[in-house]
């Protein structure tokens, strides 16, 4: 099962180079995680960590602004984010 379908991926993506038309190769990766450890060891079962084309640094964030509408229509079942 992904990560993303066991609710601990928060969101990844790939990051732009300064120019903002092209891809350095980096990116980020959001995960919910208890603990700093627990955070490394996720990222360590990564295909692409695991076979060395990728590496990674794991560090602590604190998401402490923002936010997120969400609309639910309990008649036909959909959502959107507004």
């Amino acid at each position: 099962m992904t990560l993303k379908k066991q609710g601990i991926m928060f969101g990844a993506g790939p990051f732009f180079a300064d120019n903002e038309s092209d891809w350095n190769g980096e990116g980020m990766v959001i995960i919910r995680a208890e603990s700093l450890k627990a955070a490394q060891e996720i990222a360590a079962q990564d295909p692409m960590h695991q076979c060395g084309a990728r590496s990674f640094k794991v560090r602590p964030w604190l998401l402490n602004e923002g936010t997120i509408t969400i609309q639910l229509n309990y008649s036909d079942r959909s959502q959107k984010i507004l």
